[in-house]
């Protein structure tokens, strides 16, 4: 009726709309694509805009090491002094794994590390499934790029997002499975992330085996 106030208007439409996520996830598979090398890769990171956490780090984490090593590490995401030095694995969990690597005789020029998460999430807080998903077609294309020979995952979130399991890293650890990058096969196995075998000692026995495995499948035995 007449005397029924005016509805109030609706608010404007704010300039900076977020993404669906759907489509953001798709943004980056595009993005991805359009790679054609590791550079590329990583100057198309540095202007993508479809993830909210490049707007609370402080720099971009893409990779350390050497891209044309036979082996590629992967964790979940930077923590802080990833963040301030733009290098993956830098603090007190970066130098327990290059201890992990120079007991196979690897070190970071006979290695290539970087993480599912190239961000640091705000508070070092685990990462959304949203944003794993938007990440994820980005580390797929760098594997992809980097071509290595075996894949290590360190830790389950990495695990369970590049080799597309549910299982719990006790479970998956030690056992080496196949990965697609797309155009070949390679070998991955996944084992504790460093931050976790800081925390509990006790497992670092297991992953000293996980790291004779590889440096048995990169002489040529094992990988079964």
């Amino acid at each position: 009726s007449r005397n029924q106030p005016a509805r109030p208007a609706a608010p404007a439409t704010p300039t900076l709309v977020t993404q669906p996520p759907d489509e953001a996830v798709m943004g980056a598979r595009e993005a991805a694509r359009a790679a054609a090398s590791l550079e590329e890769l990583k100057a198309i990171l540095d202007g993508f805009e479809g993830c909210a956490l490049k707007r609370t780090a402080s720099r971009l984490v893409f990779a350390d090491g050497n891209p044309a090593a036979k082996v590629m590490f992967v964790g979940e995401a930077p923590g802080r002094d990833e963040d301030q030095q733009g290098l993956p694995f830098v603090g007190r969990s970066g130098k327990l794994l290059d201890l992990m690597l120079a007991s196979i005789g690897l070190d970071r020029t006979s290695a290539y590390i970087a993480n599912v998460i190239p961000w640091r999430p705000p508070g070092n807080r685990t990462p959304t499934p949203q944003e794993t998903a938007v990440c994820l077609p980005f580390i797929a294309r760098q594997i992809e790029l980097a071509d290595p020979d075996i894949l290590v995952c360190l830790g389950g979130p990495s695990a369970q997002a590049l080799l597309g399991t549910t299982e719990g890293i006790t479970r998956l650890r030690g056992r080496f499975m196949d990965y697609d990058t797309g155009t070949r096969t390679i070998r991955a196995i996944a084992t504790f992330h460093p931050a976790y075998l800081l925390r509990t000692p006790l497992g670092k026995r297991f992953a000293w085996r996980d790291m004779l495995a590889v440096e048995a499948l990169l002489a040529g035995k094992g990988g079964g």
